[in-house]
């Protein structure tokens, strides 16, 4: 028996720092938002990944850790009294009577919407891991792809693989607590933030990190999930042994659309194109934001995510006041209203 549709002005789907940012612009606006995400939290990738990842771009905060991020945008929502369904998969997007959408979930949640914000970052995410033999008995015990708590390396032999911006920045950050870090990657040249890049750059400098470079990942040593070392090969063959007691490799994510990619929506390379000037999708009353939403030039920031957010919502606005007229105003001059009506 189906459950009961409930009825709002726009679906959001994801709750990430984008489909938060969503909401409170929706809400600015006087649009109501039912939230679905398949994480049991809020937060996406900053909750689920690096919840103490430090942040550098984010605007008014010179350094904020992910999990405090999502925590400020929270409060920031709170005003409009968003309804989440977390843990909870969308598994169909299909057109309802009077042009608008209906979203069905893993849990069987119906949801009637005039309009709806796909903000699912990457889609269904999950680490490239590296080809190692033996590797499914230290996953989870030496082997680690997130990092949840700074202080759980402590006093430890980190070794990181990897050369863009997640390795050389929990380089950065672990090398404040670990008693050693060593960052093995195949060239000297790193695909991270420029700034990240000269901080490493001078711990190693400081001997607080050592740099293994051009190595790769060959093997790993010890008993039982407990690792007590790395092996590391040049592309020559030449191997060495580092001494560890835990293994970081930051290879990036593999992304899953999943039942996204059976929407209808116009794709790019597992991405969903958009008009850049309204986040629209190629479905009427659709739109799309935040890591998963391409176009040219796109830059995949999440102070880019977070102005795609307020686009989507001045878009959607016609859709679920019709015939009204928006008259824009600066958020300092007509404040933060109570909840939405």
């Amino acid at each position: 028996m189906s459950s009961p549709e409930q009825h709002t002005d726009v679906a959001i789907i994801g709750a990430g720092p984008v489909g938060l940012f969503a909401i409170f612009e929706c809400g600015m606006l006087r649009m109501k938002c039912h939230v679905i995400d398949a994480l049991d939290v809020i937060g996406g990738q900053c909750a689920a990944l690096y919840p103490e990842k430090p942040i550098y771009d984010i605007p008014g905060y010179p350094s904020i850790d992910a999990a405090d991020l999502i925590e400020r945008l929270n409060e920031q929502t709170a005003p409009f009294s968003p309804v989440y369904h977390l843990g909870q998969q969308v598994v169909s997007l299909s057109r309802a009577e009077g042009d608008r959408w209906l979203v069905e979930t893993s849990a069987g949640t119906r949801i009637n919407a005039k309009a709806v914000i796909v903000a699912a970052g990457v889609g269904a995410f999950g680490p490239n891991r590296p080809p190692l033999d033996g590797l499914e008995q230290y996953e989870g015990k030496s082997v680690h792809y997130l990092v949840r708590r700074r202080l759980d390396y402590a006093g430890k032999r980190v070794v990181i693989a990897g050369g863009g911006d997640s390795a050389v920045d929990w380089a950065n950050s672990l090398a404040e607590v670990a008693a050693k870090i060593m960052v093995v990657h195949r060239r000297a040249k790193f695909r991270a933030a420029p700034e990240s890049v000269a901080r490493l750059e001078q711990l190693t400098k400081e001997g607080k990190v050592e740099m293994v470079v051009p190595y790769q990942l060959a093997g790993l040593e010890g008993t039982d999930g407990t690792l007590t070392g790395v092996r590391v090969a040049t592309l020559d063959g030449d191997e060495k042994v580092l001494d560890a007691d835990v293994l970081l490799p930051f290879f990036g994510l593999a992304m899953n659309l999943g039942p996204i990619a059976d929407w209808g929506l116009n794709l790019e390379r597992h991405h969903i194109k958009i008009e850049q000037s309204t986040c629209a999708t190629s479905l009427p009353g659709i739109f799309a934001i935040g890591d998963i939403a391409t176009y040219p030039g796109k830059l995949k920031l999440i102070l880019s995510g977070f102005a795609e957010a307020a686009a989507a919502a001045y878009s959607a606005f016609p859709l679920v006041h019709p015939g009204e007229v928006l008259h824009f105003e600066y958020s300092t001059t007509k404040g933060v209203p109570g909840a939405a009506e």
